[in-house]
């Protein structure tokens, strides 16, 4: 959680006075990729010889290709932080994250033929409806203060609540939520025996493939990693960005191994109220009423989804589920779902 919330105040505390960045974002991104495959091919060679990595990668290498979904989507997420974070504080750009839960409470039911109970659907329409809370707040402050013209405060609310920003947010929204689902979907299904640091190695190749695509369709694959370009990354608040939001891709990927997409993003959604707080003594951004209010109702939802949390098995466990009814009563015990 604090890893989160490190990552939103350092993005927005390396703008500049307007909503623009010093260094190439693609560039940051893709250097951080880097950072993770450094770190994945590490702790995997900790664990094991250089020749039963190369082993098993010659082995998974068909894998290599299936990353590529989840790589591309969170490639794409990864870029539009920076896009979201420099128009958005980052309070407001973490609770319409959130609407992420439900569209992965969907299809979290779709993959892996789970049904939700009904206390988690009021729990998602609940935390729906903080983020609307949150954003038709952020729309009036934002009316009274540039609503100078004639037009009815009505028309500018519902022309924000459709701008193109938020609309950015929802592609990011949807990025993480099909990403999140489809990886794990990997690594509990498809990749379930092969190492967590194999796989995360699949992961990082493919990002770094997709960054470097971005750049080349950005025109700055030639000067991306000039003297001048990475002058301007090799600072201390960058470097920052660039550790913590690798420590954020291991530690989610081996989250993922254990829990759900699911309950992992709840888990960030206790990051609302510090990363308000945080950033009303940084920023001076102050917490209004409609934050206070977005918050209690997302952290209601946040208690009504932890009375009832999917469990998803991956295969190795549900076989030794099964083993365990054959050994103890010669029935085999039904896995726990929804």
């Amino acid at each position: 959680m604090g890893l989160f919330i490190n990552q939103g105040i350092l993005v927005t505390l390396s703008k500049n006075g307007s909503k623009t960045y010093s260094y190439n974002t693609v560039t940051v991104v893709l250097l951080t990729e880097c950072l993770k495959l450094v770190i994945a091919v590490a702790v995997y060679l900790k664990e094991k010889p250089v020749s039963a990595f190369i082993e098993e990668f010659k082995a998974n290498k068909s894998t290599l290709l299936y990353y590529f979904v989840p790589a591309g989507l969170y490639c794409l997420y990864n870029n539009l932080q920076f896009e979201n974070l420099a128009n958005y504080d980052p309070t407001t750009y973490y609770l319409l994250l959130q609407l992420r839960v439900v569209v992965t409470g969907v299809v979290f039911q779709i993959v892996f033929s789970k049904q939700l109970s009904r206390i988690q659907w009021v729990s998602l329409i609940f935390l729906t409806f903080g983020c609307v809370v949150k954003e038709y707040g952020r729309t009036m402050v934002s009316t009274a203060t540039t609503n100078t013209s004639a037009k009815p405060a009505e028309e500018l609310v519902t022309k924000s609540f459709f701008d193109f920003h938020l609309f950015l947010i929802m592609v990011q929204v949807f990025c993480s939520c099909f990403a999140g689902v489809y990886n794990e979907y990997l690594l509990k299904g498809r990749g379930a025996d092969i190492h967590i640091m194999m796989q995360n190695v699949f992961m990082y190749v493919d990002s770094i493939v997709c960054n470097v695509i971005i750049l080349g369709f950005q025109g700055h694959l030639s000067d991306a990693f000039t003297s001048s370009s990475l002058s301007s990354i090799f600072q201390v608040n960058v470097i920052c960005i660039i550790v913590n939001n690798a420590a954020i891709g291991i530690v989610v990927s081996l989250f993922l191994r254990s829990l759900n997409s699911i309950l992992k993003t709840f888990a960030s959604a206790l990051e609302l109220m510090f990363t308000a707080v945080l950033c009303w003594m940084i920023f001076g951004i102050p917490i209004d009423v409609y934050t206070i209010i977005a918050i209690l109702i997302v952290s209601a939802a946040t208690f009504l989804y932890a009375q009832h949390p999917v469990v998803n098995q991956t295969k190795n466990e549900v076989g030794h589920a099964h083993q365990d009814g054959e050994k103890s009563d010669g029935k085999v015990k039904p896995v726990q779902s929804v």
